[in-house]
């Protein structure tokens, strides 16, 4: 199965241009608040209109401006987790499943099907609870109850886990996946947080201002994220402006060092980027003189701002990652290895 997209919308200053193509598996589509991711997924669903474009599941065309089609929402065979999973506040998780299953005309049918969700679900003995009197966890897992029982042909999840203390989140991160290993078809993945793309996407779409990246597996994006808005959504805390000054080197404007990169730099080099973990009181290579600021301290570990010595009248702070041991002593010189600094460009 694969989804294909490509769609415009405009909303008032705000326009949105997504184009992704996604197969089996979770697509993640990270970006920032207000960016357009959901209402990327309400084009998908059909609860919006896209002004033009083409949106085409499994080989069936859901929308096409040029021809004229726009199927209804009911009709998409698609299933969407909204970030407050919108379960009926005056039913019991049993009747919220069952109302997955109503195109479903044998009511045993319907019942057996509805009690082997609520079993895969492990909501076993809550069948008669409102959502007011289940956790968090298990609201969710009754809204993709809800959905799944539907046999969707594509998953949508809208910030699942946006409303959830950290623990829970991770809590349930684990358990979403491994629900969804057992769904053959494509999901997309609606998030801000790096973690949860990371934990639970195979390939990822980076969403800025409205406009996509095409997907790129994910342990690649974290490792090259290519553009600023990508190190930046990806947990870059160091990105400076750079000017391209060889084949492997680049001078860090905002930093005021030359650093020397293991990647071949290509014209449209905007800016350069380094992970706060990679930067090494060890490290031989692109080496410099350091003045360190008050660190910050963390349960296991410390947040060093520091700037270069060489920085001047250029101020803009570096963040460290070192590990807490005592006694304390602030770094005076640091590194950073070469295959560690990120070329990032404008596309």
């Amino acid at each position: 199965m694969s989804l294909i997209v490509d769609i415009k919308k405009r909303l008032g200053s705000f326009s949105l241009s997504a184009q992704l193509e996604a197969g089996e598996g979770v697509t993640g589509i990270l970006g920032s608040s207000g960016c357009g991711k959901s209402m990327t997924l309400k084009c998908v669903a059909g609860i919006e209109r896209p002004d033009s474009g083409h949106i085409e599941l499994d080989g069936v065309v859901l929308y096409d401006s040029r021809k004229r089609i726009d199927l209804h929402p009911q009709q998409r065979r698609v299933g969407y987790l909204f970030q407050n999973y919108a379960l009926f506040p005056n039913m019991t998780l049993r009747q919220n499943i069952l109302c997955g299953l109503k195109n479903q005309p044998d009511k045993a049918q319907r019942v057996k099907e509805a009690d082997d969700m609520i079993a895969m679900m492990g909501l076993q003995g809550l069948e008669k609870h409102r959502p007011y009197q289940l956790s968090g966890g298990q609201q969710q897992r009754a809204a993709l109850g809800r959905i799944l029982v539907n046999k969707p042909k594509l998953l949508m999840l809208d910030e699942p886990f946006s409303a959830l203390d950290t623990y829970l989140r991770e809590r349930l991160q684990a358990e979403m996946r491994e629900l969804l290993k057992n769904y053959g078809g494509p999901v997309l993945l609606v998030t801000h947080s790096r973690d949860e793309a990371y934990r639970l996407c195979r390939s990822i779409a980076v969403m800025d201002k409205g406009s996509t990246t095409p997907p790129r597996p994910t342990k690649e994006l974290f490792e090259d994220p290519h553009t600023v808005a990508a190190a930046s959504l990806t947990g870059c805390k160091n990105i400076s402006k750079a000017e391209k000054r060889g084949e492997h080197q680049l001078y860090a404007v905002d930093w005021g060092v030359t650093l020397t990169a293991s990647a071949q730099l290509h014209d449209g080099l905007c800016a350069v980027g380094v992970r706060a973990h990679d930067i090494l009181e060890e490290e031989r290579h692109n080496r410099y003189a350091i003045v360190c600021g008050q660190p910050i301290e963390d349960p296991f570990e410390l947040t060093q701002p520091f700037t270069f010595a060489c920085q001047g009248d250029k101020k803009m702070p570096l963040w460290v990652k070192l590990q807490r041991h005592e006694p304390y002593s602030a770094p005076k010189e640091v590194g950073i290895a070469p295959d560690k600094v990120l070329p990032l460009y404008e596309k």
